[in-house]
């Protein structure tokens, strides 16, 4: 694929695009902190039981 097809590739994706309406903005915003809540809960446990782990 050169340069040219990229482009126009580009550029008929980007006119089929639609912009979020405010609702589906703040849905998605939602989902991405519960997302990096999750990712951040799950690597405090590890540590946290690693900790222990050497304790013991």
């Amino acid at each position: 694929m050169g340069l040219k097809e990229f482009l126009s590739s580009t550029w008929h994706t980007l006119k089929l695009a639609k912009k979020s309406s405010r609702e589906e903005f703040l849905l998605y915003l939602k989902l991405v902190f519960l997302g990096l809540f999750a990712v951040g809960a799950v690597g405090f446990l590890i540590l946290f039981v690693s900790a222990l782990l050497k304790l013991g």
